[in-house]
């Protein structure tokens, strides 16, 4: 059976990120793995003329630490874990921490985008499983009820 011992769990505020984040757990306890816990704060294409404000921004980088602190506090707590948060673009830099950490799992969830969003948007996951030097296992987010406003 295999060994991880460096588990990289990407996550991404922007959709559900609970089930990634207990299966890293139960890996890393069964295997007395550390945790490295990410979030990329993306910003736009270096290429273009981008304003300030969208340039990467230490508040940004505070703010997510403080939310993955929370995170980990709340469903990480007994496990070893590191936390990293960059400003660039997710596909690139997972990967690139990936290999950095040396990392023997990526474990990560994916927005499962079909058609024109998949072509337009890419896939961070999917360029993941192409290019890390590691195994990835990905799921796909569950769906989350949307609220609609009662009739009158």
């Amino acid at each position: 059976m295999a060994r991880f011992r460096k588990i990289l769990c990407p996550i991404d505020f922007d959709h559900d990120f609970t089930q990634a984040i207990e299966i890293a757990r139960e890996l890393a306890e069964a295997n007395d793995a550390t945790v490295h816990v990410l979030h990329v704060a993306r910003i736009p294409n270096q290429d273009m003329d981008v304003p300030l404000p969208l340039r990467p921004n230490p508040r940004w980088e505070r703010a997510a630490r403080v939310k993955l602190e929370s995170i980990v506090r709340d469903r990480l707590a007994g496990v070893r874990t590191q936390i990293h948060v960059i400003s660039g673009t997710p596909d690139d830099d997972v990967v690139r921490m990936a290999n950095e950490l040396r990392v023997d799992l990526v474990v990560m969830t994916t927005h499962g985008r079909k058609g024109l969003n998949h072509f337009i948007l890419g896939s961070v996951a999917e360029r993941v499983m192409r290019e890390a030097d590691c195994p990835v296992l990905t799921m796909r987010t569950r769906r989350r009820a949307v609220a609609t406003p009662a009739a009158d």
